[in-house]
């Protein structure tokens, strides 16, 4: 039986994968516009390239934009507890050993395609996992970053602080994206 989770987990990879052909640019190597407290340089890195093909800019911000891995950075170095910021750590550590195994490079040296190849790996795994995977705890980071965030809030999400009256019943397109309230 599939639940919420796993439904926005596969979404947010599929949306992935189907971004790389227009976002494929938005998530190779850039620098850090900002400094990392919990992980090191390396692991924000990573960070940045998975949040972005988590999220990918399209129309709407993307996590870049978002300021995904910063906010991710942040909770894991005041708000997260041990075992989470290990789990992400252990994580981060081995997306860079897989792709090294796979094709000789860094996880953020490779190529959109084969970093969301890996990324896949990781959510088939994750369907059939007994133990704590570290990804499921990276996408729901990920995407409460992104949905608290002003962009995710108000240009990804319909932000109408005052909803109105409510009517029950209206066809989909007359709302268009759903909303969100602070």
């Amino acid at each position: 039986m599939l639940n919420r989770r796993d439904t926005l987990r596969g979404l947010a990879l599929t949306v992935g994968a189907a971004a790389t052909g227009w976002a494929g640019t938005a998530a190779a190597t850039t620098a850090l516009s900002w400094t990392p407290t919990a992980l090191t340089p390396e692991q924000a890195q990573i960070l940045d390239v998975v949040a972005e093909l988590i999220i990918p800019a399209t129309d709407t911000p993307g996590a870049r934009e978002a300021g995904v891995p910063q906010f991710i950075d942040r909770a894991m170095a005041n708000y997260c507890e041990t075992w989470q910021v290990e789990q992400l750590t252990g994580g981060l550590a081995r997306m860079d050993a897989d792709a090294k195994a796979a094709h000789g490079r860094l996880f953020v040296s490779l190529t959109p395609e084969q970093q969301v190849t890996i990324l896949s790996v990781y959510d088939r795994e994750t369907a059939t996992s007994t133990s704590g995977h570290f990804f499921p705890l990276l996408e729901d980071m990920v995407t409460v970053g992104y949905f608290t965030s002003e962009p995710g809030a108000t240009k990804a999400l319909r932000y109408d602080p005052v909803p109105g009256e409510y009517r029950g019943c209206v066809p989909l397109a007359e709302i268009g994206r759903a909303w969100a309230t602070r």
